[in-house]
């Protein structure tokens, strides 16, 4: 799971001006380059050679498409509800190879990616298995390759500064390529998740916060987080004319897990995966993970954060998303930098 903490998410929209005169702007396009938070089938489609794969099985999907859709949720992701807003259809998972138009939008994203290439965790033995070649810079060759045909703990807190750096050079990248909005999220408190929570139970009650979360974990990514921040700022000071949006992913998911009767979750079961097996704390058991045969899902999936244990449900991530359009999660606000 601390390969959760060496990866953020980034997207990019390209935009078109419009109304030159008044100032309002069109966004007519959106490509997504991340991880399984914001998937939209590329690690089904990626998976299926090598891994027996259960996102594409239900109870994935049940909440909003009625079946599986390649989205690692109940529902829809985060990048979704964000094509919603701005009225862009669902952007198509690039290697699905569809028919649909392209020009409004690709995502990128693929489950388990990393923002440093698949080599540097070989040749340091920081995976206990095999990674899928679907690293940040294999994400941006895929969307260069595409460009033209759209436009005319501890040890893991020492790597830290190398992700940042790493995703700051693709953000300039994608500058370079014509973004003339990145929004760059951060991490979210993996030390929260109920995978991260079973894997790396503690018999110490010190290691945990006051909402039963792993401090070790969580404070990595607060270190990345801070460490973005500062990095978000350089980006802007040398690329004044494109619009860097840093969206806040930790705030927002310890606002529900810390005040979850305002969100309609169950407090006992805040930390627990509502696809998942195994009982307990957090419902969670690597053995039996959602989509697999006899895993069932909760009958009220927005009465929970996680979905499966790793991603959250659909009404988290609507959550998330409303706070980066509208405020206060994203700075600035996307809709009110894209209006401005």
């Amino acid at each position: 799971m601390e390969l959760e903490l060496l990866f953020s998410l980034v997207f990019l929209l390209l935009v078109r001006i419009s109304g030159a005169s008044s100032g309002s702007r069109n966004i007519t396009s959106m490509f997504t380059l991340g991880d399984s938070y914001i998937d939209t089938g590329n690690f089904v489609i990626m998976a299926a050679p090598v891994i027996p794969e259960w996102i594409d099985k239900p109870p994935y999907g049940e909440t909003f498409f009625g079946r599986p859709s390649g989205r690692p949720s109940d529902g829809r992701v985060i990048i979704d509800f964000i094509a919603e807003e701005l009225r862009l259809p669902f952007l198509p998972a690039s290697l699905a190879n569809s028919s649909d138009d392209v020009s409004r939008g690709v995502n990128f994203a693929v489950g388990g990616a990393t923002a440093i290439d698949v080599g540097f965790f070989e040749r340091n033995s920081l995976a206990p298995f095999k990674l899928l070649n679907n690293s940040l810079d294999v994400q941006l060759a895929w969307f260069e390759k595409l460009r033209p045909s759209l436009c005319n703990t501890t040890e893991v807190r020492s790597y830290v500064p190398k992700v940042v750096k790493t995703i700051a050079l693709a953000v300039e990248r994608l500058i370079d390529d014509g973004a003339a909005y990145v929004v760059v999220p951060g991490n979210p408190p993996t030390g929260c998740s109920p995978t991260v929570l079973t894997l790396r139970r503690s018999p110490d009650a010190a290691d945990y916060d006051r909402v039963g979360c792993l401090r070790g974990v969580n404070d990595v990514a607060r270190h990345h987080n801070a460490l973005f921040r500062a990095a978000v700022g350089g980006l802007r000071a040398r690329h004044p004319r494109a619009t860097i949006i840093f969206a806040d992913f930790y705030e927002p998911i310890r606002k529900i897990l810390e005040n979850p009767g305002q969100f309609g979750v169950v407090a006992g079961d805040v930390l627990k995966a509502c696809c998942g097996a195994g009982g307990g704390a957090y419902n969670w058991n690597g053995s039996a993970v959602c989509g697999m045969p006899g895993v069932a899902a909760c009958r009220d999936p927005s009465a929970y954060v996680s979905w499966d244990g790793v991603h959250f449900t659909e009404a988290v991530n609507r959550y998330v998303a409303k706070g980066w359009l509208h405020g206060p999660y994203a700075d600035p606000p996307i809709l009110r930098a894209i209006h401005h």
